[in-house]
């Protein structure tokens, strides 16, 4: 797998990087609420569902995009190296992991580090050396 560096276009990155933060501070602003996903999403699913009409609106924001971006450029095509079978367990590890740490990558590393907390400082670094020793060892190692 390689990265086309020459596709980069980062005034697309930098506009939904913005959008990110807006997002952020909007439901914060007016809901009081951060926005991290893992804890949005995990209320909306049994065994303690709870009542939030926001909660499923922003859910339903999140899968809407994409349909939305569409009308405004073509979607890029998707494609991974791995297999359904391979797929599967690892978007299950990364549901417990976000629990485990108690917030994911958008909650802690967008949200909690703007916040300046510790917890979140200390969860990002966690993330981000877990993804780095990951790729080292896919790419060298094994």
């Amino acid at each position: 797998m390689s990265i086309d560096l020459s596709a980069f276009t980062p005034l697309t990155a930098l506009a939904g990087g913005a959008l990110i933060g807006l997002a952020a501070v909007l439901l914060l602003l007016f809901n009081g609420r951060i926005a991290g996903i893992s804890g949005i999403v995990a209320v909306l699913l049994p065994p303690r569902p709870q009542r939030g009409a926001w909660r499923l609106a922003f859910v339903l924001g999140l899968l809407a995009a994409p349909w939305l971006y569409q009308w405004f450029a073509p979607l890029p095509a998707a494609a991974s190296p791995a297999a359904w079978p391979l797929l599967v367990p690892a978007g299950l590890l990364v549901g417990f992991g976000t629990r485990l740490g108690s917030g994911c990558t958008s909650g802690h590393g967008v949200c909690g580090l703007s916040r300046l907390s510790l917890r979140s400082l200390v969860a990002t670094l966690v993330f981000m050396a877990t993804g780095f020793a990951t790729v080292f060892l896919v790419r060298h190692v094994l």
